[in-house]
């Protein structure tokens, strides 16, 4: 394993400098899932603050060109693409978000903040209805480009 970057010599924090890097095309897709009961999916078109899944896809396009914000060591990016698509299943809510740039610094934090926060933005909107509804699996499935190469999730 090689060591983490975002410590110095002394193991402070600290934000890795990227000046030197190469800038390519880096894009990166992370999922999250909603666990939902039946009465909560049956609700959702009828719901009284609007539609949760398209609130949530602006919620996460949103969260995405804000994560340097969110996150402290990560880089402020000029995001050239991002989305965030949202799809209904038996027992919740799936959720894919992708988000691309050319630059010296990748997108994988982008992707997730984007696919975290429309979770929480389902949540958020069918709480109501339910304090039972459950987060899981927010994971990075695949990137590509930058230094590190193209990395594809195996294991579900």
């Amino acid at each position: 394993m090689s060591k983490l970057s975002h410590y110095d010599s002394s193991g402070c924090a600290r934000i890795v400098d990227v000046s030197d890097k190469q800038v390519t095309r880096r894009e990166a897709v992370a999922t999250a899932f909603v666990e939902l009961s039946a009465a909560v999916l049956a609700a959702l078109p009828a719901n009284p603050k609007g539609n949760p899944l398209e609130v949530a896809r602006f919620a996460g396009i949103q969260a995405a060109k804000r994560t340097a914000e969110l996150i402290p060591m990560c880089h402020p990016l000029a995001l050239s693409f991002i989305d965030v698509a949202t799809e209904m299943q038996p027992n919740g809510i799936s959720i894919r978000a992708i988000a691309a740039t050319s630059g010296p610094t990748g997108v994988e934090m982008e992707a997730m903040v984007a696919a975290s926060v429309a979770a929480l933005t389902i949540y958020d909107m069918c709480k109501a209805m339910d304090k039972g509804i459950v987060i899981r699996e927010i994971a990075l499935q695949q990137k590509s480009g930058g230094k590190s190469g193209d990395y594809q999730r195996t294991s579900a």
